[in-house]
């Protein structure tokens, strides 16, 4: 089984943290959101990842083949003009393969080996409660029967949640394809949902797979909620001698932290260094260095230097912020 992960994208509701590194390598529970839906694929049975990268994309490189031992094949997008634009370009290296796709922006959390079991052709689906902003599909009989991407007068809120799976993926290449011969677009883009449903039209069978444990990290507010949900679930226990960890926490081995406060909800990542500080509910990037200052919910970006006083901070990969 191969997997297509579309992360090409910029995101901007998480800068200024993506003016530096790509969202996907944002640190959430102890390793970055990429990490997370690669762990969870690995355990579906994936044997080979494509990616798809464009933003940044060698820092994507960089991580995936310094992290996993599977065959990686990239593929990049240099001007996005939707997933199923993106998803197309991956056809040399998945046509006709065993395939899942799971967008690089979201975390799902779900027993990924039972999704083949539901059928041949499976969608992830979850109820939302703004259902304009989503792909939204109709069921009858068990089936998906229609899809619409971002519907002005939504029948339903029943959402496609980023994870979808082919047990032969020609069919989706096809209609990617017809798409862009015909021009064929939603809200500006050659969207996803639109070869779906040309898939149903010609008499594809789409089961839904209902996800409770989808966990959004586009933007700051999210990325601190899916933090605290994943750490709850892990429940670690960290210990460092001369400071108080209130658990759930993540806080790196390589990590050195003393005299201070951590947690609750807290990951601290590979070679932080915190001294004389109170942390609660916040995201502190690889190398990040704190001193004296008392933080919540903040996510501080990979080697930023804060010293001071109390306040709350949304800073950046190498900032520096001292407060005399």
């Amino acid at each position: 089984m191969k997997a297509v992960i579309p992360v090409a994208g910029i995101g901007k509701r998480l800068r200024p943290h993506t003016f530096t590194i790509p969202k996907a390598l944002l640190n959430v529970a102890g390793k970055p959101i990429l990490g997370h839906i690669v762990d969870g694929l690995l355990g579906m049975g994936v044997t080979e990842l494509i990616p798809i990268i464009g933003y940044k994309g060698e820092s994507i490189r960089e991580y995936l083949t310094g992290t996993y031992r599977v065959p990686i094949s990239f593929v990049v997008q240099e001007e996005q003009k939707g997933i199923a634009h993106a998803v197309s370009l991956t056809r040399e290296f998945a046509d006709g393969s065993e395939l899942v796709i799971i967008l690089g922006d979201t975390i799902i959390k779900t027993d990924f080996d039972k999704i083949p079991k539901q059928g041949e052709y499976v969608l992830g689906v979850k109820e939302v409660e703004d259902p304009k902003r989503f792909g939204i599909c109709e069921v009858e009989s068990g089936l998906i029967t229609n899809i619409v991407e971002k519907p002005d007068a939504p029948k339903g809120n029943l959402a496609l949640i980023g994870l979808y799976y082919f047990k032969d993926s020609t069919p989706l290449f096809e209609s990617c394809a017809t798409l862009m011969e015909k021009g064929i677009t939603t809200k500006g883009e050659y969207q996803i949902t639109d070869a779906l449903q040309m898939m149903i039209e010609k008499g594809t069978a789409f089961h839904p797979y209902r996800i409770e444990g989808w966990y959004d990290c586009g933007k700051v507010e999210t990325l601190l909620e899916t933090n605290r949900v994943l750490l709850e679930k892990a429940k670690t226990t960290n210990h460092r001698e001369g400071s108080i960890i209130i658990d759930p926490c993540y806080i790196d081995e390589e990590s050195d932290v003393r005299n201070s406060i951590i947690g609750p909800y807290v990951s601290v990542a590979k070679g932080c260094i915190v001294r004389h500080s109170i942390i609660e509910n916040s995201i502190l990037n690889e190398g990040s260095c704190l001193k004296n200052v008392i933080l919540q919910g903040s996510v501080v970006g990979a080697y930023a230097e804060v010293t001071g006083r109390s306040s709350s901070f949304n800073v950046s990969d190498y900032s520096q912020i001292d407060y005399r």
